[in-house]
């Protein structure tokens, strides 16, 4: 058995390690102080709000992809390719505040679990008022037990 396995048996992607989690929460929290604190130059992320809603890194904590929402959304596109010219700079910021082996490689992607939550909502809300309590009332016997 290789240690360090992605795959579960049946080939799907195994569910990250307590070690990703606490280093990703680790690198959540430190990022957010970093742009919070306004320490980058770039013209397009001055003055912006940014919030890093989560931190994904990889089994060997070499790769982290940062998941950012930038308030109000607007040019998400813009502040996203902002993030990652700034990245190697971030990267050297968070080595000397996080005490880890290896300062992870940064990469920036942008949320998007927002709009797939305001997509589900749009679906559920297209859906007939019958098709909805139908589907709550199936195991409903009128009261009596068997």
């Amino acid at each position: 058995m290789s240690r360090g396995r992605t795959r579960s048996a049946r080939g799907q992607a195994a569910a990250p390690s307590q070690r990703q989690l606490r280093v990703g929460e680790a690198l959540r929290h430190e990022l957010a102080g970093l742009l919070n604190r306004g320490d980058l130059h770039d013209p397009e992320l001055a003055g912006r709000s940014i919030t890093v809603t989560e931190v994904r890194t990889s089994p060997d904590l070499r790769n982290a992809t940062a998941f950012v929402m930038p308030l109000g959304g607007s040019d998400a596109g813009a502040i996203v390719a902002a993030l990652n010219r700034a990245a190697p700079h971030l990267q050297g910021q968070l080595g000397r505040q996080l005490r880890l082996k290896f300062s992870p490689q940064l990469r920036f992607a942008m949320d998007d679990t927002f709009e797939h939550v305001a997509r589900m909502e749009r679906l559920l809300s297209a859906l007939p008022e019958h098709e909805k309590a139908d589907g709550a009332d199936d195991d409903d016997d009128g009261g009596k037990s068997r």
